[in-house]
């Protein structure tokens, strides 16, 4: 009973490090995506538009 515990306890946790390789490996290939872009069309950076105040501003490495 302890085994089968514990090999469910494994698989699960490897599933969740699987999940979460993949979730950083989109975020890297689409940040890469948009440097290129960017390196393209010689832009310093990306602007987003603040849904509160309507202004724009250069869009940081954290989103």
């Amino acid at each position: 009973m302890a085994q089968l515990i514990f090999l469910i306890v494994l698989i699960g946790g490897g599933w969740m490090l699987y999940k979460k390789f993949v979730k950083d490996a989109e975020k890297l290939t689409q940040r890469s995506k948009e440097r290129e872009k960017e390196r393209q069309t010689g832009a310093i950076g990306t602007l987003v538009k603040d849904p509160e105040t309507g202004e724009y501003r250069v869009k940081r490495d954290e989103e």
